[in-house]
């Protein structure tokens, strides 16, 4: 029936990146991925001005002066609660996107910064310590939303062997965050005790290219057809995207998900984790967005200064040997970007965890030893290096796009909710925990972090398939057997009949067994 909608198609299989595929993509993360990686940075570099500011203020309006605890809390409130927004988002996203698409969910997500923007920027003026505190929140909020939605939108839009390389544009951008946010930290640049509100103040200005630029760019597709039913709007979506490619194979396989559905209602997350059909694909994104996060990664973003600082570095030195890890982040995103539709999801997962592992086990052999041989201070500084560049190369990017691979359309806001909300739970709780972890097992708590990357990694090994240049409804098809939920039946016409069950439809394959 799309024949004669459809004009311009190609025979062959795989579709080339366009500029409007590049375009969409670096967009949607440079005003939202962007965002979330400098604001876990921003605070870093001004952290005893922001103190001294809440010192000033309570002594003004109260005249009470706090110890230096109660800053400390007060600052560690002001670091946290981004995590806590972060969390908030995550569980709006499934109704968000449900409701205002994709992109939409973008577009209107936007005035959350530039509200969280305008507070923390007008808080020293306005001599309120609690518009700093609430400005970290909303901007939190956006994060978390924009973590889950932008590779959702990403990887509905992208042909399948291009889902791989789009779905880590984001995760490279997170990491270009945290090292702009790095360089004008430094002192010769924003780093000045004036410039601090200006300094956090700074994400309004991506996102108003963004929303400048992105309402023009189509909804995605699969949302357009699968939950709207709109076909000339999924038609015109798809040749703004392909400029070649076979644009009526790409409708086909939608509309076979499409039917493969009970029905076109989004899921519930409590209707997810009940779904014995996807029982394998919850388990496996609980499994590394909890790995993601507790593979040690953030404790070393969060104590990078002490363990530069304990292996010798002059202190007017660290910020910039930090600025340089910074850097090393961006390389390593883009080196996984690049090369993940080449070797697959599975290597980067494997390869970076048990990387990041190994590097944890440096940390505490060269810790251990550095008293009796001076050199282990600079093995402990290569395995910091080590742990980073690893855990972008893959285990950065790979879990949020996976999310988006292991679902159907029906299941896939859902799953998204449960993945972020697991992911900033476990970078609230490690930021919390690690340092008294470190004061009760000091170089050993390292060895907790090589075990659980050794664990992630062994499960991508044994359970998770390789999901490159696949369907949505192959890898669908690729866990069905692992969830015991395939039947195979043959319809007296001699087509397939579908096998609905519990609301995730698996289709069966010609013949018996």
């Amino acid at each position: 029936p799309f024949k004669d909608i459809i004009t311009e198609t190609s025979t062959g299989q795989l579709t080339h990146l366009t500029k409007p595929l590049l375009a969409v993509a670096f967009l949607a993360s440079f005003g939202s991925s962007m965002l979330y990686g400098f604001n876990l940075a921003v605070v870093n570099s001004p952290a005893q001005y922001i103190k001294d500011f809440y010192n000033e203020t309570l002594v003004e309006s109260y005249d009470f002066t706090p110890d230096e605890e109660l800053l400390t809390v007060l600052y560690s409130l002001t670091v946290s609660i981004f995590a806590v927004g972060g969390m908030t988002g995550a569980l709006l996203v499934g109704r968000l996107v449900t409701t205002y698409g994709r992109k939409g969910t973008l577009v209107r997500a936007t005035v959350l910064v530039f509200i969280g923007g305008l507070l923390m920027g007008f808080s020293r003026a306005c001599r309120m310590p609690a518009m700093v505190i609430i400005g970290r929140f909303i901007t939190g909020v956006h994060s978390g939303i924009s973590l889950s939605v932008v590779p959702m939108y990403l990887g509905e839009i992208a042909p399948k062997n291009l889902r791989g390389f789009l779905g880590l544009v984001p995760s490279i951008h997170i990491c270009l965050g945290v090292f702009i946010a790095q360089v004008l930290g430094l002192s010769e640049l924003l780093g000045k005790e004036e410039h601090w509100p200006l300094l956090l103040s700074l994400v309004v200005f991506p996102t108003t290219i963004q929303l400048m630029l992105l309402p023009w760019f189509p909804e995605s597709p699969r949302y357009l057809l699968i939950e709207k039913g709109n076909v000339h709007a999924t038609i015109a979506a798809l040749k703004w995207y392909r400029t070649k490619g076979n644009i009526q194979a790409e409708v086909e396989e939608m509309q076979e998900e499409q039917r493969s559905l009970s029905s076109i209602e989004t899921i519930s997350v409590r209707g997810l984790l009940k779904d014995r059909c996807v029982r394998w694909q919850v388990i496996t994104i609980i499994v590394v967005n909890i790995g993601m996060q507790l593979s040690g990664i953030d404790a070393i973003w969060f104590y990078t200064n002490d363990i530069f600082n304990n292996a010798g570095i002059p202190e007017p030195y660290i910020q910039y040997t930090t600025v340089g890890t910074g850097a090393i982040e961006v390389i390593s995103g883009m080196l996984g970007c690049f090369t993940i539709e080449r070797v697959g999801r599975r290597p980067l997962m494997i390869g970076g965890f048990l990387f990041m592992g190994l590097c944890c086990l440096g940390i505490t052999v060269s810790v251990l030893l550095q008293a009796q041989l001076s050199f282990m201070r600079y093995i402990s500084v290569g395995c910091v290096v080590g742990i980073i560049a690893g855990f972008c190369i893959g285990p950065a990017g790979v879990p949020f796009l996976i999310t988006a691979e292991l679902f159907k359309q029906s299941h896939r806001p859902a799953a998204y909710t449960v993945a972020g909300c697991l992911n900033w739970l476990s970078n609230f709780t490690i930021g919390f925990v690690f340092p008294f972890l470190e004061i009760a097992m000091g170089p050993y708590c390292y060895l907790l972090f090589c075990a659980i990357c050794l664990g992630v990694a062994l499960y991508t090994i044994f359970i998770i398939p390789e999901t490159r240049n696949k369907t949505f409804m192959e890898i669908s098809q690729m866990f069905a057997s692992r969830n015991n939920v395939l039947k195979e039946e043959l319809t007296p016409n001699g087509h397939l009949k579908l096998a609905v069950m519990n609301g995730y439809g698996t289709l069966g394959q010609y013949g018996e067994r």
